[in-house]
């Protein structure tokens, strides 16, 4: 995975084996992601690399991020429940993500058409930013599956490792659990990801 944003727009994240090939989804955007790049760096973001991908800041604070898909490629903002899309175009990552957050782009022509929208949301994330406000936490009840119910109720152990992880990190294990349908495979996730939950680590963390 990488650590220097340089290397995202030249070659990839680094978090498969298409890494700095031309089926990487990056470089095969690249383009258009050279000109996202140049728009977010005009408006006075500081660049640094999160997670594997080009992370945009201000004031110590995370600001926005760039991620590269087969067929689009998306700007997500951090805390977007702060900021007021009067141009309508901020969409749902997907059906369990809370708010709009994210800006889709599916060609180089969309960076220049959704610009001055992208620019109007980049001056209210800096502007919450500096004044050091918060979007409000809000409580999602997950719909925790049998199988992991069972788990938990018949290890102590493993229930209280569950329970002192964050809201989030539990949030994801959930979603990875509900997204078997059969539930012996169910409980074949459970049993691989124990050792994660044991390490404080949400699903998606290595």
């Amino acid at each position: 995975m990488i650590t220097d944003a340089e290397i995202y727009f030249a070659q990839g994240c680094g978090r498969c084996d298409r890494f700095a090939t031309p089926d990487c989804s990056a470089v095969r955007w690249q383009p258009a992601l050279d000109a996202l790049r140049d728009l977010l760096r005009a408006e006075g973001l500081r660049e640094t690399a999160k997670w594997g991908h080009p992370c945009y800041m201000h004031f110590s604070r995370n600001i926005a991020i760039i991620g590269a898909f087969r067929a689009e490629f998306r700007l997500s903002f951090f805390d977007a429940a702060l900021l007021e899309d009067r141009n309508g175009v901020l969409e749902r990552h997907g059906p369990n993500t809370a708010q709009p957050d994210a800006v889709r782009f599916t060609d180089i022509g969309d960076v220049a058409r959704k610009a001055d929208a992208v620019r109007a949301l980049i001056a209210q994330a800096k502007r919450h930013a500096e004044a050091g406000t918060r979007a409000p936490k809000t409580q999602v009840e997950l719909d925790c599956p049998p199988a992991l119910i069972d788990a938990l109720d018949s290890d102590p152990d493993f229930a209280e490792a569950f329970a002192a992880l964050t809201p989030g990190r539990r949030k994801s294990y959930v979603l990875h659990v509900n997204g078997a349908k059969h539930r012996d495979t169910q409980d074949a996730r459970i049993t691989r990801f124990r050792e994660k939950v044991f390490a404080g680590k949400g699903f998606n963390e290595r």
